[in-house]
This record gives C-alpha cells, structure tokens and sequence, in this order.
C-alpha cells in the first residue's frame, strides 16, 4: 500500500506526515531516514486502527476520485 507524505525540512533534519492518516508524523536528520521512520509510524498507525475495529462490524465505501 502507497501512502502521500508531506516532507518537509526543519533546523533539525526532516519531519513528514501523512496527510491521509490524520496525527501520524515522524522525523529524521536526513530526508532518507525520515522517510524510513515515517514507513514505522505508518505501520504502527495501521496496528492501532486495526485494533480499534477489532469488535466492531466493518463496512468498505468506495469514493470515486
């Protein structure tokens, strides 16, 4: 799965969010450790939200784009 990240640079290296993951951001010193660390964030992001619907009946929609 691809997710959109916004990166950007600060004084102290690079922060990155994912704007389609509402709260879900990391940093790193350099653009390619931010990068990784945003693919960790993601990934821990998803486990938390997994979690949450794990009682819960789930329905998909599909939106056009």
């Amino acid at each position: 799965m691809k997710y959109k990240t916004a990166l950007r640079r600060s004084e102290e290296g690079y922060s990155v969010s994912v704007p389609g993951l509402p709260g879900c951001w990391s940093q790193g010193t350099t653009e390619r450790e931010a990068l990784e660390n945003i693919k960790d964030a993601i990934q821990e992001y998803l486990a938390v939200v997994a979690d949450q619907l794990r009682d819960a009946e789930v329905r998909e929609v599909e939106v056009a784009v």
